[in-house]
């Protein structure tokens, strides 16, 4: 199966949408989706995982090394909505322990940290 990924803005933040299996095949996709973002300028970015039946270790990693490359720009990312074999891939790993997991994307977005004013304004 292939990987679809889809990007629009978010509040205050990017979201990649990802529809299929994120596997060995399909990781360096979605790898590579993250690194345009992160190219672009993106350091917000939310993946939606609502599309996403199946991960395997290959997907995973891919998401561990794009979170430490935004992390090193000064950005974050962040999951949502995974469905719950994706959702128990990231908890039996301990990777929602590192990287936050949200039930929804507007959850995610609620919790952005704003940029728009600096603080004490």
């Amino acid at each position: 199966m292939e990987l679809l990924l889809s990007v629009r803005p978010g509040r205050g933040c990017t979201v990649l949408e990802a529809r299929g299996e994120l596997d060995m095949a399909t990781s360096p996709q979605l790898r590579e989706g993250l690194q345009r973002l992160v190219d672009a300028g993106d350091r917000q970015v939310v993946v939606d995982l609502a599309g996403v039946g199946f991960m395997d270790s290959s997907g995973l990693g891919a998401l561990v090394m794009m979170f430490k490359a935004l992390r090193d720009v000064g950005g974050r990312l962040s999951l949502a909505a995974a469905q719950p074999a994706v959702r128990n891939v990231l908890t039996i790993t301990s990777v929602n322990r590192v990287i936050p997991v949200y039930e929804s994307v507007q959850a995610a977005e609620a919790d952005v940290p704003s940029t728009d004013h600096p603080p004490g304004q």
